[in-house]
């Protein structure tokens, strides 16, 4: 995994396209228990209003066990809950996974060391779609 930059983000190279890349990250997390809230289509949506976009998907995951006494301790959590992966085509083509690492989550909303376990298994996870 790459070192998060300064805004928290992750970027993972894919070595499949974004079609490819989706159906393995919900192959993933169905195997791991962990329930997909939401897609969110943005290419899509805005191919539906004549506009051209590289193909980005975003999906909400989680686990309402594990992310809720995040959010009890530190309410703001919930902006960044669930958990989310952004799934995308750059220019040349090549699709990546994007996400919040969980030691940005930490620092942004003062979780606790104990508590942060909950979610820091994002980065596994992404890395093992990539794979």
């Amino acid at each position: 995994m790459s070192n998060p930059p300064d805004n928290g983000m992750v970027h993972l190279s894919s070595p499949y396209p974004v079609a490819e890349t989706l159906e393995r990250l919900e192959s993933v997390l169905k195997a791991k228990g962990l329930t997909v809230f939401c897609r969110v289509d943005h290419s899509g949506e805005a191919e539906k209003v004549g506009l051209k976009m590289n193909p980005t998907k975003l999906v909400l995951f989680g686990s309402p066990k594990a992310g809720t006494p995040l959010m009890v301790a530190s309410p703001s959590l919930a902006i960044d809950l669930p958990l989310k992966a952004l799934i995308w085509e750059d220019a040349g083509g090549k699709a990546w996974v994007s996400y919040n690492s969980a030691e940005y989550l930490k620092a942004r909303h003062n979780i606790s060391d104990e508590l942060i376990k909950n979610i820091a298994v994002i980065g596994p996870l992404l890395e093992n779609v990539v794979k």
